[in-house]
């Protein structure tokens, strides 16, 4: 900018100094665009040209006009000379100026530099945080919307359940009415969860409050299942008592045709016998009036046949015998006659009683069998309910068991490192641990005590048993630390009753609701597996191949490979699959599949699982009179314990096995928190567990 101004106002002056090289200095117009100097200012052009000026002289040797020529030029010199000292002072004051500025500027510039990167830094804090808060907020609203949307779900189901109920409460009979009771009750309380499902789309921000009420309601639905589950067998025993009563009554039909038919046979006897009288009665009226006529004829011959008189004596005595004869005669006619209308009497009243019975019978099928279409609908009603709890519940729940402090733990105080909640909002659902003076507080969907039982601990699981009867495919896992119980929770002390683990007490449900559901027209097929996964590699617990289930290096003696079909069936190659029919041939089983498990002791633990334990029951169930059939799958796993390679102390073979045990937990945690997240790809092939399990 400075220099376009200087030169602009170089092409004025030097325009003003080639118009005469005689022009009196003095009279030259003075700019205001740069330096003077006594009101000149010189160009480029008029400097080159004072330079390179050669002098000319008339004479070379008139000194006289040459030193006046010469002062002239030197004059004009020095006035360049003072111009460009001017100018160059303005210049030196000009670039101090702006060297001033720049420095000012720069430190302007350096503050205002250092202030962005701070704010730049704080903005990118800022970014990041709100990152951070749009994804959780993005996938907490994901989470609501799903949560939304199988609230919306399972409320239509709702109301199509209660549909149907109400249209099913105009066809039950007197003796239902404790069944209707209940089913007005479930309608209430359909209509609790509806007014439930409106506080969750109302307060969404409240989601675990709502998760609290929800956890009070779901006891209260599992109250009103055994409830119903308390009816039904009431119902069932009621159903064995009509059938009972309706076996007396055919037995006292069947007496009742029997003594009717032996009535009918005293009637026709009777008959024939009244016939036999009246033909008797017949004949003696004819030989009476026979007898008359000849006593007529004797009488008017009497005078004429004296000597006839004592025949004539002897023939009314025999008229008169033979009266007797036909009185006697007339009373059995008519002790006949009574006899046969006493025996039409009871005939039919025999009658009236049989066709009553009949109708009896009728109307008690009729029941019995109104009795079987509601048993069998509230069966379907109660498999829908319980399945829908589950669902709100969440199809991944997780709970925790605090293992109970043993002897050989040392004098460490469990009380000083664990802590359970006292707020309505965490109780029986927090637990909080304290490491070097640090609190950590976990929520899960259920905390057992130390204390708690291994039945307290079913209550919870034996929901999940009942939705694999349903024709659901569960999986139960025990995870946790080596020597954390996982294998006493899964599998309890042998010989002692009172601790029998889960696998024991899901096996003796199946088996009693398989008894319990015979009546209703349930036929149930059972089959077990079991197998354990050991370095990644698949054995088969229940093979009779010693070679196949033996393991050198590291290597299974036979490989296994798992196949999943199109209806998402999983299948594992040449597995033993054994038919079952009771607990007693499952226990047989598991003792022999406890004898062929992978165990090893480390640092942590005398007795280590180093393999993954998966029990698999595939449940297939039809009704015969429904046709309706279920299949479902009961996965129960005890897997191995994980361990830190510092504590453990594994060398060699134990190293590699904590190594496979520690990446497959690894990958089934990942599996997990997909699934949880509803992510689009799942990583089921990182591990033979997790694509097991698919």
């Amino acid at each position: 900018m400075v220099g376009t101004a200087n030169n602009g106002r170089l092409r004025l002056a030097f325009s003003l100094v080639n118009g005469s090289q005689d022009l009196d200095l003095s009279s030259a117009p003075a700019s205001n665009a740069g330096s003077e100097c006594g009101g000149i200012e010189f160009a480029r052009e008029d400097v080159e040209a004072l330079v390179n000026e050669k002098m000319k002289y008339k004479n070379k040797f008139n000194y006289k006009e040459r030193c006046e020529n010469m002062m002239e030029y030197i004059k004009r010199l020095r006035l360049c000379i003072k111009w460009f000292q001017e100018l160059e002072g303005e210049y030196a004051f000009e670039q101090e100026k702006l060297r001033n500025a720049l420095e000012l500027t720069e430190r302007r510039c350096s503050e205002m530099e250092v202030a962005l990167n701070n704010k730049e830094e704080e903005l990118n804090l800022i970014i990041l945080e709100l990152r951070k808060s749009l994804a959780s907020l993005q996938d907490k609203l994901a989470k609501e919307e799903s949560e939304k949307k199988a609230a919306v779900d399972s409320l239509t189901k709702e109301k199509e359940a209660r549909t149907s109920i109400e249209r099913s409460q105009a066809s039950l009979s007197e003796e239902l009415e404790k069944v209707q009771g209940e089913l007005d009750g479930a309608n209430q309380r359909i209509a609790s969860i509806n007014d439930m499902y409106k506080l969750l789309q109302e307060y969404n921000s409240s989601l675990q409050l709502y998760n609290s009420k929800l956890q009070t309601d779901l006891d209260t639905a599992h109250e009103t299942i055994k409830r119903g589950e308390k009816e039904r067998s009431a119902i069932v025993e009621n159903l064995h008592t009509l059938r009972g009563q309706h076996k007396s009554l055919q037995d006292q039909l069947m007496s009742s045709i029997a003594s009717q038919d032996e009535v009918m046979k005293q009637k026709d006897a009777l008959l024939n016998e009244v016939a036999c009288l009246r033909m008797e009665l017949h004949q003696t009226r004819e030989d009476r009036e026979h007898y008359q006529q000849q006593v007529q004829s004797l009488a008017a011959e009497v005078s004429k046949y004296k000597e006839l008189a004592t025949n004539s004596s002897e023939l009314e005595e025999k008229c008169l015998s033979q009266g007797n004869q036909i009185q006697i005669l007339h009373d059995q006619l008519a002790v006949a006659e009574r006899k046969l209308q006493m025996s039409d009497m009871s005939i039919f009243e025999t009658r009236n009683e049989f066709e009553g019975q009949k109708k009896l019978i009728e109307e008690l099928q009729n029941r019995l069998e109104d009795a079987e279409f509601k048993l069998i609908e509230g069966e379907k009603l109660r498999k829908k309910l319980h399945n829908t709890i589950l669902e709100l519940k969440g199809n991944i729940r997780v709970f925790c068991r605090v293992r109970p402090q043993l002897p050989d733990d040392g004098s460490s105080n469990q009380a000083k490192v664990f802590s359970y909640p006292t707020s309505m909002e965490y109780l029986g659902r927090g637990i909080d641990m304290t490491q070097n003076a640090q609190k950590h507080s976990f929520t899960f969907d259920k905390v057992f005590m130390p204390d708690a039982s291994q039945e307290e601990v079913f209550v919870e699981i034996s929901q999940l048993v009942q939705s694999a009867l349903d024709g659901y495919k569960v999986c139960i896992f025990a995870y946790g630390q080596t020597g954390s119980g996982k294998t006493y929770t899964m599998m309890g002390k042998p010989g002692q009753p009172d601790e029998k683990g889960l696998i024991p007490r899901s096996l003796e449900q199946i088996f009693q609701t398989k008894q319990a559901l015979q009546p209703q027209g349930w036929r149930y097929e059972m089959q077990v597996s079991m197998l354990e996964i050991y370095n990644e590699t698949i054995r088969d617990l229940l093979s009779t191949n010693k070679d196949a289930s033996r393991i050198e290096n590291g290597v299974a003696g036979k490989q296994y490979t798992i196949k999943h079909d199109a209806n998402g069936n999983t299948q594992v190659s040449d597995l033993t699959i054994v038919d079952v029919q009771s607990s007693r041939e499952v226990k047989y089983l598991l003792d022999r599949a406890a004898h062929s498990r992978s165990v090893g002791k480390t640092q942590m633990n005398e007795q280590s699982s180093r393999s993954h334990f998966v029990f698999t029951m595939r449940i297939t169930g039809v009704n015969e009179s429904t046709e309706q059939q279920v299949q479902g799958v009961l996965n129960l796993i005890d897997l191995a314990g994980s361990e830190r390679l510092s504590k453990s102390g594994s060398t060699g073979d134990r190293l590699k096995e904590t190594q496979a045990i520690n990446k497959s937990l690894s990958s089934l945690a990942d599996v997990i928190f997909a699934l949880a997240k509803k992510e689009d790809h799942v990583p089921f092939r990182n591990s033979k567990l997790t694509y097991l399990l698919q």
